[in-house]
C-alpha cells in the first residue's frame, strides 16, 4: 500500500514539473534561510552556558550616578568582590579580571609577537570557570608573582611542539620573565571571556601599589569587572543590596550607587538591569526565520489548494472505487513528505554551500555540525513544522471532494477556498513588506548616524600608541609636520572616538551633597581642541604652562548636570586633582548615538600623553602612514607599528547594526522572492483555468495589455490590502528598534509609500510574465483545446 502512494506521488511531481519546481524551489530556499537563522540564534543563546556551575555565576554591574550621568557599569571597584565573598555567606567565591595594559610585546627566544589578548585574573577564575588546566595545577595555577597561564594557541605559537610547562617568556624586551606554570585548552567561541594569557592578580596589585594606590581598598578607581560564585539554591532575592551596602559602608559619599547581578548566561544579550542589549534582535530573527518558512509553506498550500479542481474527477473516481477519506488523506500526505524530502535535502546541501557566506557576514564562525544534537534540534524543529503547516490543510481539502458534484462538475464555486488562498497572499506580501520597510529604515538610522554632525572633525584622521615615542614628541611633531599630505599632530591618552576613563569622586563650587555626577574624562593636549575643530561656548583651550595640571575643560552636559552659571574660573576637582574650569566645548559625541552626549572632561596631565593623532590631506594619507612608521621604529625597535583611522574606528561601533542592515536586506529579497514563486504559479494556475474565457475575449478584440490587466488585478488588488496592514507594524517594529539609539531619524510617509510601490511593481512583475504568456497565445488554439 504505502510502495502505491510513493509511486503515484512521484507521478504527480513529475506530471506537474513546472508546479513541483516551484514548490521544491521556494521550499528549498526558505529552509534553507530558516536554518541559517536558527543556527545563528543557536549560537548567541549559547554563549556561556558551557560553564558547569554557570546558573550560580553572576557578574557585579554598578548603577551609578545621578541625573543624566546615571548609568550602568560593568566595570567597577576591585575590593567589592572579596568583600562579598568574606561577609555574605550567600557567595561562594569571587573573581576579579581587569585588562593587562603592561605589557605589550612577548619573545621566546627569536620569536615576537605582540597584540597578545592580556589579563589579570585571581586564581579563582580557574575554579569558578570551567577552563580547567590542562598543563600545570588546576589547585595552584599561579606559581608567584611572574607566572603565567596560557592558551594551548598560544603555547603552539611560541614553542611549537616543546613542553611550555617551565618555559621562559621575555614581556616588553627585558622588562619582565614570565614562567609559563599552565595550559588551558582555547576560549570556546560562545565564551564572552577569551584571553591569550592571563597574569596573577597579585602582580597587578603590587604594580598599583608601587603607584601609591592601593586597590584593595580603593572605592573610586573603576577598573575591574568581578564575578561572584554563589552557593546553589541562594536566593537572589535582596543580596545585590546587601552588596551596595558594602560599597556604601566604605564610601558613604556614593548614595547613588546601586549594584547589580547579572546571570552569566544573560551576559552576552542583557544590560545589568535585564534590559535589552542584543536580546531583541536575536528576537527579531527568530520572528524572521518563522516569517520566511511561513512564506514558504504558503506558497505549497496555495498552490495546491488552487489546484484542487483540476484534481477533482481523479479523487472522485478514487472514491467511487472504494478509496476511504483517510486513504486519500495519507496519499496526499505522502505527495506533500516526498516533495519536501527532496526540498531538505537541498536545503541541507544550501546550508553548508552558504555558511561561509553567511560566517563572514554575521563575523562568526559557525558550522553546520551534523554530530551536534543542537544542530538536529533546530533541523527536525524546521523540517517536521513547515511540512505539518504545509501539508495538513491542502490534504484534508483534497479528501474532502463529494464525488458525484466532483464528476457533474458543480464544485467550482466553493473548492480550493478562494478567500482562504486571498488570506494566504496577503499575509506573505504583509510579510515581505515589513521586512522592506525595516530595510529601509535602518538603511536610513545607519546613514543619518555617518552623516550626522559629531562636533568635531574625524576625517582623514589616524592614531596608534606612541610608547617609547611619548618622551620624543615634540621632535616627532616637529619631523611629522614636514612630511607631505600631514596637515596637523596632537596627542592625548585614548581614541577620542569612545571615551574610556570615567570618575564619579568630584567636587566643585556649589555642588548639592545629594548629588554625584559621573563624568567621562580624557587627558588632551593644548591643541586637541583645534585639531578636531571643536568649538567652545566659553574659555578656550589649554596652554600647554606648568598651570594647565589644575585647569578643566568640561562640555556642555556636565556644566548643565553641575546646575552652575557663569562657570570659568570655578573650583573644581576630580579624584585627587584640584583646580579651575576654564573652558566650556561644546558637546560632541565621543559615545554610541545609543546613549545621550553624557559630561565630559578634558584635563591636561603629560605624563599619561600616549596616543598620538594625524590629520592627513587623505591623497597623500600612505606617505604620512610611511613617516610615522619610520619614526614608530626609530623610537620603538622592534614593537610592531600598528595604527587606525578614526572613520574605522567609528564605523565599528555600528558593526552590529550594519550587519542587521545587512541581514535585512537579503531577508527582505528572499522574503519577496519567495513569495513572488508563489504568485507566478497562482498567475499560471489562474490563466490555466481562464485559457476558454482570455480566447473568447481576445477573438471579440480584447488587446494584450487589457487581457494583462484582467488577470493581474485581483492580484494587486491584494498586494495593496498588505500594504494597509504591513504599513502600522512595520512602524511599530520600527519604532521600538529605534528606541535604542538617542540621536535617530524621523520616519516619514514616504519610506511606507516607496515599500509599498516596490512591491506593487514586483508582484506586477511577476504577474504580468504569465500573464502576457496567456494573452500571446493564439485564441482558435485555445478555444479547440477546451
Amino acid at each position: 500500500m504505502f510502495k502505491n502512494y510513493i509511486k503515484t506521488a512521484w507521478r504527480n511531481l513529475v506530471k506537474n514539473k513546472f508546479y513541483s519546481v516551484i514548490n521544491i524551489f521556494g521550499l528549498t530556499v526558505g529552509l534553507a534561510i530558516g536554518i541559517l537563522i536558527l543556527v545563528w540564534v543557536q549560537d548567541e543563546l549559547s554563549f556561556d552556558s558551557f560553564h558547569k556551575n554557570a546558573k550560580d555565576i553572576y557578574r557585579v554591574e554598578l548603577f551609578g550616578g545621578t541625573g543624566n550621568s546615571r548609568q550602568i557599569y560593568s566595570w567597577g571597584v576591585a575590593p567589592i568582590g572579596v568583600m562579598a565573598k568574606q561577609q555574605l555567606p550567600q557567595v561562594k567565591e569571587a573573581v576579579r579580571i581587569t585588562g593587562n595594559y603592561d605589557y605589550s610585546l612577548y619573545k621566546y627566544q627569536d620569536k615576537v609577537f605582540a597584540d597578545q589578548q592580556n589579563a589579570y585574573a585571581d586564581p579563582s577564575f580557574f575554579s569558578v570557570f570551567d577552563f580547567h588546566l590542562i598543563r600545570g595545577n588546576q589547585a595552584r595555577p599561579f606559581t608567584d608573582d611572574y607566572s603565567v597561564v596560557i592558551t594551548q594557541k598560544t603555547a603552539q605559537k611560541f614553542f611549537g611542539d616543546q613542553d611550555p610547562i617551565g618555559k621562559v617568556i621575555v614581556a616588553d624586551v627585558n622588562k619582565a620573565n614570565f614562567v609559563v606554570s599552565g595550559v588551558i585548552a582555547d576560549f570556546p567561541k560562545n565564551s564572552s571571556l577569551n584571553f591569550d594569557m592571563l597574569m596573577p592578580f597579585s602582580l597587578h596589585v603590587k604594580k598599583m601599589l608601587a603607584d601609591k594606590n592601593d586597590i584593595n581598598n580603593n572605592f573610586s578607581f573603576l577598573n575591574y569587572i568581578t564575578f561572584l560564585q554563589m552557593k546553589p539554591g541562594t536566593s537572589m532575592k535582596g543580596l545585590a543590596a546587601k552588596i551596595t551596602q558594602i560599597h556604601l559602608h566604605h564610601k558613604p559619599d556614593d548614595t547613588d550607587a546601586e549594584y547589580l547581578l547579572l546571570p552569566l548566561t544573560k551576559m552576552r544579550l542583557y544590560n545589568g538591569d535585564l534590559s535589552d542589549n542584543g536580546i531583541g534582535t536575536v528576537r527579531i530573527f527568530i520572528i524572521i526565520a518563522v516569517l520566511i518558512l511561513v512564506i514558504a509553506c504558503i506558497n505549497y498550500v496555495n498552490l495546491s489548494t488552487a489546484r484542487s479542481m483540476l484534481r477533482s474527477k481523479e479523487i472522485s473516481m478514487r472514491k467511487i472505487i472504494g478509496a476511504a477519506k483517510i486513504q486519500l488523506f495519507i496519499q496526499f500526505i505522502v505527495e506533500t513528505a516526498l516533495l519536501f524530502s527532496f526540498a531538505a535535502l537541498l536545503a541541507i546541501g544550501l546550508v553548508f554551500m552558504l555558511m561561509p557566506a553567511f560566517n563572514h557576514l554575521v563575523n562568526k564562525e559557525m558550522t553546520l555540525n551534523l554530530g551536534d544534537y543542537h544542530i538536529w534540534v533546530i533541523l527536525l524543529s524546521a523540517i517536521t513544522g513547515t511540512l505539518a503547516a504545509s501539508s495538513i490543510y491542502p490534504a484534508l481539502l483534497l479528501s474532502s471532494f463529494e464525488p458525484l458534484k466532483a464528476l457533474k462538475g458543480k464544485i467550482s464555486a466553493g473548492i480550493g477556498d478562494v478567500l482562504f488562498r486571498k488570506i494566504l497572499v496577503v499575509t506573505q506580501f504583509v510579510f515581505s513588506i515589513v521586512l522592506i520597510i525595516g530595510t529601509m529604515i535602518i538603511t536610513g538610522q545607519l546613514n543619518y548616524i555617518r552623516q550626522k554632525d559629531l562636533g568635531y572633525d574625524k576625517t582623514n584622521v589616524f592614531s596608534f600608541w606612541m610608547r617609547d615615542m611619548t618622551s620624543h614628541y615634540d621632535a616627532v611633531k616637529a619631523e611629522l609636520l614636514k612630511q607631505p599630505g600631514v596637515l596637523d599632530v596632537t596627542r592625548s591618552n585614548q581614541n577620542v572616538i569612545r571615551f574610556r576613563g570615567f570618575s564619579g569622586d568630584l567636587d566643585w563650587d556649589g555642588k548639592d551633597p545629594k548629588q554625584n555626577m559621573m563624568i567621562h574624562t580624557i587627558v588632551a593636549d593644548k591643541d586637541l581642541p583645534s585639531f578636531f575643530k571643536m568649538k567652545f561656548e566659553e574659555g578656550g583651550p589649554f596652554t600647554s604652562s606648568t598651570s594647565d595640571t589644575a585647569h578643566f575643560i568640561l562640555n556642555e552636559a556636565a556644566i548643565k548636570e553641575m546646575g552652575i552659571t557663569n562657570p570659568i574660573g570655578k573650583r573644581f576637582r576630580m579624584q585627587g586633582n584640584k583646580g579651575v574650569i576654564v573652558g566650556v566645548v561644546k558637546d560632541f559625541h565621543y559615545a554610541s548615538m545609543k546613549e545621550k552626549i553624557a559630561p565630559a572632561m578634558f584635563w591636561y596631565s603629560p605624563q599619561n600623553f600616549g596616543t598620538i593623532y594625524i590629520k592627513t590631506t587623505g591623497r597623500d594619507a600612505q606617505k604620512a602612514i610611511n613617516a610615522a612608521q619610520k619614526l614608530f621604529k626609530q623610537y620603538n625597535g622592534e614593537y610592531p607599528f600598528t595604527y587606525s583611522f578614526l572613520d574605522e574606528v567609528f564605523n565599528n561601533m555600528y558593526q552590529n547594526e550594519q550587519q542587521e542592515g545587512k541581514l535585512f536586506t537579503y531577508f527582505a529579497s528572499i522574503a519577496i522572492f519567495i513569495s513572488c514563486l508563489g504568485l507566478l504559479g497562482l498567475a499560471a494556475y489562474t490563466a490555466q483555468v481562464r485559457t476558454r474565457e482570455i480566447g473568447v475575449r481576445k477573438v471579440l478584440g480584447a488587446s494584450v495589455s487589457g487581457i494583462v490587466g484582467l488577470l493581474a488585478k485581483d492580484f494587486i488588488k491584494l498586494v495593496f490590502i498588505s500594504i494597509l496592514i504591513a504599513s502600522p507594524l512595520a512602524w511599530y517594529a520600527m519604532y521600538k528598534w529605534l528606541q535604542d539609539f538617542a540621536y535617530k531619524i524621523n520616519v516619514g510617509w514616504e519610506v511606507f509609500a516607496f515599500a509599498g510601490l516596490l512591491a506593487v511593481f514586483i508582484a506586477f512583475a511577476t504577474i504580468s510574465f504569465q500573464a502576457i504568456k496567456a494573452a500571446l497565445t493564439n485564441p482558435v488554439k485555445s478555444l479547440r483545446s477546451e
